[in-house]
């Protein structure tokens, strides 16, 4: 009950103190919603390359090349590589970007064969449309939710990029890939055409094995079986592509920690001074508690508690800010034809506030121990 007392005590300090505490904790969020921000950036990208157990997916692309403008490969090899030991499907696809290097407006088209469709069905959620739409229209796409929400596409809207015109048939949704959220499926032959690659040639291939321990076998007896072909090959696990693919746009990420560092920072030193300036204007104050029997472990909590509500306050203002930007902008950054959606998730929640918590209690330990540390006769002396 005492803890209780004393933190509502800090609360009325914090709301007779408007101005103060409403700047404090405007900058607190303003910190915190660039922490949050940064964190959400280095989620997306520890999953687009980190690989797990879970992941059975190699991507085989053409050697030496990297925008997929320049890699290109006979449709043929389908066939070749489904006879390898352990590979259980075979995609060919065919990708068209509108920019090749990094952006934030980057639109993907995937081509892919009819039949093909339900393999690609079992993992993705229709938002709007269906498959009967898609294979209806030979234009027909189906738009991955952040790119439709991006673009403000809904069923029936005509768009183009790259030089390509498509006729939203579908909107959908991954559960298995976030990039898939990004991209428009379009049917292979209509997207070779319109790109005047020519029919029979494709960007690359995307193989499932049975399971992970047999990714780098797999992935060398592929090579090793085009090595002497026309068009040689180089097969990667799908994160590994992307992790060498966008080695730019991932330094630029790796980089954004060091600003988060320094939000931090400036989030503590905000609301140690706020709560100092706060401690050395109420000398008279403490005086007097310490007179009607308050301990210096009290006062000190008192102190704490104060910078605990103003880090607390802001952390969730920011978090939460930086929560609602992040979805209503679907703010994605493409590289070479792969996309980094920047979605927050519920463990930047967590974070983002416990770094709160102890970002107020660290701001609050110096404050507090100068709140405690004098008699009640060097208190009045002071004030």
């Amino acid at each position: 009950m005492k803890i209780l007392n004393l933190c509502t005590l800090a609360a009325k300090h914090v709301a007779r103190n408007r101005t103060r505490s409403f700047l404090t904790i405007a900058g607190v969020a303003t910190g915190m919603f660039l922490f949050a921000t940064i964190e959400t950036m280095q989620d997306a990208l520890k999953d687009a390359t980190v690989v797990t157990a879970n992941d059975t997916t190699l991507v085989v692309y053409r050697e030496n090349r990297f925008c997929p403008a320049t890699s290109r490969l006979p449709e043929y090899y389908k066939e070749d590589i489904e006879q390898i030991d352990g590979v259980t499907s075979v995609l060919p696809m065919q990708i068209v970007v509108n920019n090749c290097g990094t952006s934030l407006d980057v639109v993907v088209f995937r081509g892919i064969l009819k039949q093909q469709i339900t393999a690609l069905s079992e993992n993705i959620i229709f938002e709007d449309g269906s498959v009967d739409q898609w294979l209806r229209r030979e234009d027909g796409a189906l738009v991955g939710t952040n790119l439709a929400q991006r673009r403000r596409l809904k069923i029936g809207d005509t768009f183009d990029a790259a030089g390509i015109t498509v006729t939203v048939a579908g909107i959908i949704q991954s559960t298995e890939s976030s990039q898939d959220d990004n991209v428009a499926f379009v049917h292979l032959p209509f997207l070779q055409q319109a790109s005047r690659i020519g029919l029979g040639v494709v960007t690359q291939f995307t193989v499932k094995v049975r399971d992970s321990s047999s990714l780098d076998s797999v992935a060398k007896e592929i090579d090793q079986l085009f090595r002497s072909a026309s068009e040689p090959t180089r097969t990667t696990t799908e994160k590994a592509f992307f992790a060498n693919t966008a080695k730019e746009l991932i330094e630029l990420i790796h980089f954004s920690r060091w600003i988060g560092v320094a939000s931090v920072l400036a989030v503590i030193a905000l609301i140690a001074n706020t709560i100092l300036i706060t401690v050395r204007g109420k000398v008279s104050e403490f005086a007097v508690l310490k007179t009607l029997g308050y301990s210096r472990g009290a006062l000190a909590w008192l102190v704490i508690a104060e910078g605990l509500i103003l880090s607390t306050t802001g952390g969730v203002v920011g978090v939460l800010t930086a929560t609602i930007f992040l979805h209503l902008q679907s703010i994605t950054i493409g590289n070479e034809g792969l996309a980094l959606a920047f979605i927050p998730s519920f463990s930047v929640w967590v974070t983002g506030i416990a770094l709160s918590l102890i970002l107020g209690i660290l701001a609050g330990i110096y404050p507090a121990w100068q709140a405690s540390k004098n008699s009640i006769a060097q208190n009045l002396r002071t004030s």
